[in-house]
């Protein structure tokens, strides 16, 4: 993983930085080996994870056949508070 540094800019590529390691799942792999983990505690985490990845994938497959609508996207009103 790379990340450049434009114009001596160093706070903003650590933004970008955290931004990818976070897509990345890093943090909660951190957080998830902080301490022992029990093999059943595992199990079922890796059950349920397993059940949200078939919810979703069931879900996008169903918007692309549209058997369900798409989510909106709320997009700001400029000028409005």
């Amino acid at each position: 993983m790379k990340v450049f540094v434009r114009d001596n800019n160093v706070d903003q590529a650590l933004r970008v930085l955290k931004k990818k390691l976070q897509r990345e799942g890093l943090f909660r792999e951190l957080k998830r080996r902080k301490a022992y983990e029990k093999p059943s505690e595992r199990r079922a985490r890796e059950k349920g994870e397993a059940i949200r990845r078939g919810r979703k994938a069931a879900r996008k497959l169903a918007e692309r056949e549209g058997l369900i609508a798409k989510p909106r996207i709320k997009r700001p009103v400029l000028g409005r508070r």
